[in-house]
């Protein structure tokens, strides 16, 4: 080979590997970004949790069995519209040291998770339901 394709391959080659290093750096600051984004919301979901709907909402009959667990039960509240993310219910379940009670419940898509969580935890057993 001669002496200028000897440079040019070295030329491409320096551009090759800064390219390479440019979109890798890029990809990471990407995935940092929508991490932290991702991870702020869902600390935000879980502390200072937000209705589904504004008032005045509809009102949903849900029926909690014996020996229902969190899990179960923010299944059947996502699916029921009235929680946004199941994961952070269950959290704030466990962190706020709340109780799933068996009953029949009338929640209204208007109330936070928390306040849904506070009255299952208060319900003995009785119908309970929000005015």
């Amino acid at each position: 080979m001669s002496r200028t394709t000897n440079e040019i391959n070295k030329i491409t080659g320096a551009i090759i590997a800064i390219s390479s290093r440019l979109i890798i750096f890029a990809l990471v600051i990407l995935l940092l970004y929508e991490g932290v984004t991702r991870g702020y919301e869902f600390g935000h979901e879980i502390f200072y949790a937000s209705a589904m709907e504004q008032s005045p909402g509809q009102d949903k009959s849900i029926t909690v069995e014996k020996g229902a667990s969190a899990v179960q039960v923010a299944r059947l509240l996502k699916g029921s519209g009235l929680i946004a993310n199941e994961y952070s219910f269950i959290i704030q379940a466990e962190f706020f040291d709340y109780k799933v009670n068996p009953g029949i419940y009338t929640f209204n898509t208007s109330m936070t998770s928390k306040e849904i969580l506070q009255m299952m935890n208060d319900n003995t057993g009785e119908k309970k339901e929000k005015q």
